[in-house]
Order: C-alpha cells, then sequence, then structure tokens
C-alpha cells in the first residue's frame, strides 16, 4: 500500500519527506524484511489537507452516535416500548446487533484493503447509518428496534472501519500517540455532543436518529472530498473463502496483537457495561436530588466525563510520545477504571456519581488514546492495516454492544446495579493484566 502524505497548514504531524517505511512494519516484532521497503509517495498523489482534523470530526460523528442512541434514544425507546422488560429487552437487542458489529467491521476492512480505497467505505458506512437511523427512527415494536440497531451497527462499523484505517495508513510511528491522541479527542466530542443531542430529543427520537444519521453523513462528505484516496499500486491478491478466513484470523496468531486485543475487549467491556446503562442506573440506583431526572443527569454527568476524557486523552497521547513508553499508561489507567467502579458502590448518590463519572473518564481517555497508539506498533502487516484494526476493532466494537446483554444478565442474576459496578471494575482490573505479556512496545 502506497504511503500517503499529510501536507497542509492544517496538519501538526507532517512527516519527514521521503516518508519512512510503513510503521506497522517496521516497528512490528515479527515483520518480514521483505515487506519493510518504503514505497515512496507517488508524484501525483492527492495531497491531504488538515488530515487529523477531518479525523477527528468524523470520529466525533461516529462516538456522537454510539453515545446519543446507545446511552439515550435506545433505552428510552424501549423503556417506552416494554417498561417492565427494558432491561432483558435492551439486553437481548444489544446481544443480537453484537454479531453485525464484531462480522462487519473486519469485513469492511478487509475488503477496504483489498479495494486500495478508503472513501467508498466511509461513504457507503456512513449514508447507509443515516437510512438506518432514520428506520430506527420510525419502528414501534422491540422486534423492529432490534433490526434496525443491527443495521445501524453495521452500516456504522463499516465507516468505522475504514476511518480507523487512516492513522496506520498515513501517521509515522513516532507521532502515533499524538495523532491518536487527537483523534481521539472525538469520544469527548462526540460523546458529549450525541448525548446532548439525544437528551434533548428524548421526548422525539424520530428527530434525534435523523440529526445523529445527518452529522454522520456530513462528516463522511467532507472527509472523502477534502482527502482523496491514493490508489494501492498493487491489488491485493485474491483468495478462496477458506483462506480469507485463515488470513483473516492470522492478525491474532501474533503474541502481541492477541494481547492488546483481549486487554482492550476486556476494558471496553467494564466501562460500557455500566456506562450502557446509566440512564437506569440514575432512575433506579442512584438518589437523585429533587427535580432531577435522569435524562437532565445524564445530560449533567457526560460533560464531566468526557471532558475528563479529552484532557487524559491529550495528556496521555503526548507523553507516551515524548517518554516512548506505552504499557505503563495502558496499564495504569485500565487499573485506575477498574478501581473507580467502587465509588457508587461505596456511595450511591449524586455527587458519588459526579466524582465516579470524573475519574472513570481520566482512566479511559488515557487508556483509548494510549492503547490506540499501542495497537498501530504491533500490527503484524503495513499491507493489511485496515484488516487487521478491522479485528482490534472486535474488541472495541463488540464489547460495546455486547454490554447491554452482559449487564442485564448481572443485573437480573446477581440481584442490582451493585453487582454490575463490581463485575465491570473486575473486567477492567483483568484488562490491566492483559497489557504485561506484551513484548514488541515498551
Amino acid at each position: 500500500m502506497a504511503t500517503h502524505e499529510l501536507t497542509g497548514p492544517l496538519d501538526p504531524l507532517d512527516p519527514p519527506h521521503p516518508p519512512p517505511a510503513p510503521a506497522a512494519v517496521r516497528d512490528s516484532p515479527t515483520a518480514d524484511p521483505k515487506t519493510t521497503t518504503a514505497t515512496a509517495t507517488e508524484p501525483d498523489a492527492p495531497r491531504q489537507r488538515g488530515l487529523l482534523l477531518l479525523l477527528l470530526l468524523a470520529n466525533s460523528a461516529m462516538m456522537a452516535v454510539y453515545m446519543g442512541v446507545g446511552s439515550v434514544l435506545l433505552p428510552t425507546q424501549v423503556a417506552a416500548i416494554a417498561p417492565d422488560d427494558k432491561v432483558a429487552v435492551l439486553g437481548i437487542v444489544g446481544g443480537v446487533s453484537a454479531v453485525f458489529a464484531t462480522a462487519f467491521n473486519p469485513i469492511a476492512g478487509a475488503l477496504s484493503d483489498r479495494s486500495g480505497r478508503r472513501n467508498p467505505w466511509i461513504l457507503g458506512g456512513a449514508f447507509g447509518a443515516l437510512l438506518a437511523l432514520a428506520l430506527l427512527g420510525n419502528v414501534t415494536t422491540a422486534l423492529l428496534v432490534g433490526i434496525g440497531w443491527c443495521l445501524v451497527q453495521a452500516t456504522m462499523n463499516t465507516f468505522q472501519a475504514a476511518v480507523t484505517a487512516i492513522v496506520p495508513d498515513r501517521v509515522p510511528a513516532a507521532r502515533r500517540g499524538t495523532a491518536s491522541a487527537l483523534v481521539g479527542l472525538g469520544m469527548p466530542i462526540g460523546g458529549t455532543a450525541g448525548v446532548l443531542i439525544a437528551s434533548q430529543t428524548a421526548a422525539h427520537p424520530r428527530t434525534g436518529y435523523l440529526v445523529l444519521g445527518a452529522i454522520v453523513a456530513a462528516s463522511a462528505l467532507l472527509l472523502s472530498l477534502l482527502c482523496r484516496d491514493t490508489v494501492r499500486a498493487e491489488p491485493a491478491p485474491r483468495t478462496s473463502p477458506a483462506g480469507q478466513l485463515r488470513s483473516f484470523l492470522s492478525s491474532l496468531a501474533n503474541q502481541d496483537f492477541r494481547w492488546a486485543f483481549i486487554g482492550r475487549a476486556l476494558m471496553v467491556l467494564g466501562y460500557f457495561s455500566v456506562v450502557g446503562y446509566q440512564l437506569y442506573i440514575l432512575g433506579d440506583h442512584i438518589t437523585l436530588p429533587d427535580g432531577l431526572t435522569p435524562p437532565a443527569a445524564l445530560a449533567i454527568l457526560t460533560p464531566v466525563s468526557m471532558v475528563a476524557v479529552a484532557l487524559s486523552t491529550v495528556i496521555g497521547g503526548l507523553l507516551s510520545d515524548r517518554w516512548n513508553r506505552r504499557k505503563v499508561f495502558v496499564g495504569v489507567s485500565a487499573a485506575l477504571a477498574g478501581l473507580v467502579m467502587v465509588v457508587p458502590v461505596v456511595s450511591p448518590t449524586w455527587t458519588g456519581m459526579l466524582v465516579f463519572s470524573a475519574l472513570n473518564g481520566l482512566a479511559f481517555g488515557c487508556f483509548m488514546a494510549v492503547d490506540t497508539a499501542l495497537v498501530t506498533l504491533v500490527l503484524p502487516r503495513a499491507e493489511d492495516a485496515a484488516r487487521d484494526m478491522g479485528v482490534l476493532n472486535i474488541a472495541n466494537a463488540g464489547p460495546q454492544i455486547v454490554a447491554p446483554f452482559v449487564a442485564s444478565a448481572v443485573v437480573t442474576a446477581l440481584g442490582g446495579y451493585t453487582s454490575l459496578f463490581l463485575v465491570g471494575g473486575a473486567l477492567s482490573l483483568i484488562g490491566a493484566l492483559a497489557i504485561l505479556p506484551i513484548r514488541g512496545v515498551r
């Protein structure tokens, strides 16, 4: 795959010219010397202006959908349709849609690698998501809600796979922490915007779904128009379905990549098991001040958490680059995320939730920024960056969707939300331990 240039005054991470060898190959302990020769940027390659800012916008739009729908609109819609069984129904919808989320992300990534292009998948995923969100906003039964959410997950993960692959495509290894931090600001920016939009439109979910879908479509248009693709010089070889499956799973044979996958999956599952049920937690577990409704409380907690995410994302990414250390930031932040789950157990109050949201945001933001940089440095082959990042995104997107299913099982079987916090904390702590066996990155 040809290495792309980052040019223009809005790009703070311009690599030196000529560009270095693909970082995911160069820094991998299992790199094949035959694949490490850098491909010079083609003279007619399109100039990439403001790439990181456009990636920030795309990631913000993506997180607006995931957080706005997952935290507010979908739980509100389910509660209106099945008020007596809302926990179980939300869990079933999340569990079934997990199949679509975990399948479409790596498959779309592999197809993107084969085609040598990102933008068609970005545009197709975004506009497909707009249509799926419009459908979801107009359904009135639990079955149709489940079908609509599955379609949203399929299309959004197609969008996400192509967008995620751009960082290992075009950013040198020494700047991955900084780049991941800047792009990672999409979570606090998009998450906050998505929850605020969803909270304001909770009484009219159709409007909320359409607004969030339009944001994703607009971000895809801007990214595709302003940062055009460079076609890969040599198309990926075609293989049989069995060969494709073996190739698809080959990245997990790499020890460092496998442990990074496990750590990411456990951390994200622990985090979203709690965050995805916050609306119900605020209504059924936490003692709120008089006059403060759960949607209004969530609209306060989300900015608190997202400001903390933004701070730790930037600081963690920059320091990890400066000190050339990744594992210590990832491990410590995952451990902190596990420990702070105890706060709402000890203090199930509004103050306790504010403290929990701030500390949890600090931990999760640092983890996601530096762990993304770590993962790009253990990719087995640069030529398969989108496919392998798609495999990793199973550990990122899959747990977010599986989390409601896990949470409903914990709440139902173990007797309440106290158990949910403890299980979420345990998952994050185990995720911190999974970072230790990684050897190829310090």
